[in-house]
């Protein structure tokens, strides 16, 4: 496998996953453009649908970079 390889299969994945929480961010923004009132609700635990979801948001970004670091590791310790 040449240098480059592991680079690119990085780029993808990171772009991959990007896309993956710009998604979840879009729906998030939609939610309170176009239907706040949606954003009211409350679920659970007297906390409501914004605060969950923003609390959401926050993991999964973590979640997402945990998951981008031990791919790229695991693709970058091969030879």
């Amino acid at each position: 496998m040449s240098k480059q390889e592991p680079r690119q299969y990085n780029q993808r994945l990171g772009w991959l996953l990007f896309f993956i929480y710009t998604a979840m961010y879009l729906g998030f923004m939609l939610l309170c453009a176009f239907a706040p009132t949606a954003m009211e609700w409350r679920p659970l635990g007297g906390l409501n649908l914004a605060i969950l979801y923003g609390f959401f948001l926050i993991i999964a970004a973590l979640i997402l970079a945990l998951i981008y670091g031990f791919l790229c590791r695991a693709e970058g310790t091969e030879e």
